[in-house]
């Protein structure tokens, strides 16, 4: 039992769960659960041209096939942008952030013209053309805001790959919090809405771990409390990378909601159980502070 425990699924309304997402869903279902907590639903819709309509009710109709059923009312981030303005007010306030005319060319050049160059598959690290420091915009246009990342390496420990560690003045730059088409990034509305939700563990994919240490700074900047953070395995397609959307994953299949908990549960290294999906759900509840996601 941890006493006021919180924790929460976030997936982002892009399609219909496939087996990755179920990981994600049933490790934080059932962290909560043996822990004592509450687990909470956040439609993550910040992105709106690459959401599919309808697929938010879908995926909750998903979830509640399955057993995976939120303690209190699912939140959409779509209805929170105010709550992202007074963030970023904050943090402009207090010089924490600024404003970057900077296209995605524009970071390119700037990069080849410090020797540096983009790594393929990963984003550019942004140079910091627009810092106050070196100029500013320049008069140009703003097109997105930044956070001002200061030097040093930020140290973190997952609850499963132990210590961690990322120099994000390096490997990220300045990160983008609210974008040039005025849409907000994910990594300022994440944070805003663990905090406003009292979120004290975020159980969540593979994938997503190397955003933590951005997390953490802006956590720190609005004075807001890190949850423990703990990040399953990833379910791979065949072509040996994540199983996802844009390597086309297919929708849960879930005409039998326990053999694809089933599949789940074994990536998370948890027991067969085949008495049906709520007593599935108990005994997986009952094994997970014993064995651990990942532990065969």
């Amino acid at each position: 039992m941890v006493e006021g425990y919180r924790g929460r699924f976030a997936p982002s309304p892009t399609g219909p769960l496939h087996a990755g997402s179920l990981v994600a869903a049933l490790a934080s279902w059932l962290d909560a659960r043996a822990h004592g907590g509450r687990w909470l639903v956040r439609i993550e819709d910040v992105d709106t041209p690459r959401c599919v309509p309808g697929a938010d009710r879908l995926i909750l109709q998903q979830l509640d096939r399955c057993g995976l059923v939120p303690d209190e009312p699912v939140c959409w981030q779509s209805a929170r942008g105010d709550h992202y303005r007074t963030a970023l007010d904050r943090l402009v306030a207090q010089g924490d952030a600024y404003p970057c005319a900077c296209s995605r060319k524009d970071i390119e050049t700037a990069l080849a013209a410090s020797g540096r160059s983009r790594e393929r598959q990963h984003a550019a690290v942004y140079p910091g053309t627009c810092r106050p420091e070196n100029g500013g915009a320049k008069g140009r246009e703003a097109r997105a805001w930044r956070l001002r990342v200061g030097p040093g390496v930020q140290p973190w420990t997952d609850r499963r790959l132990g210590p961690q560690a990322q120099d994000v003045a390096n490997e990220v730059g300045d990160f983008v919090l609210r974008r040039s088409d005025g849409l907000w990034a994910y990594q300022l509305a994440v944070v805003v809405d663990d905090a406003a939700q009292g979120i004290t563990h975020v159980v969540r994919g593979e994938d997503l771990a190397d955003n933590t240490p951005r997390q953490i700074l802006l956590q720190r900047a609005l004075d807001l409390p890190t949850p423990a953070y703990l990040h399953t395995p990833l379910v791979l397609g065949p072509n040996g990378e994540k199983l996802s959307k844009q390597n086309g994953a297919q929708a849960l299949d879930l005409s039998d909601p326990l053999a694809a908990l089933q599949r789940a549960a074994a990536t998370l290294g948890l027991p067969a159980a085949a008495d049906g999906v709520s007593q599935a759900l108990a005994a997986w509840t009952a094994a997970w502070p014993v064995r651990g996601p990942g532990q065969a």
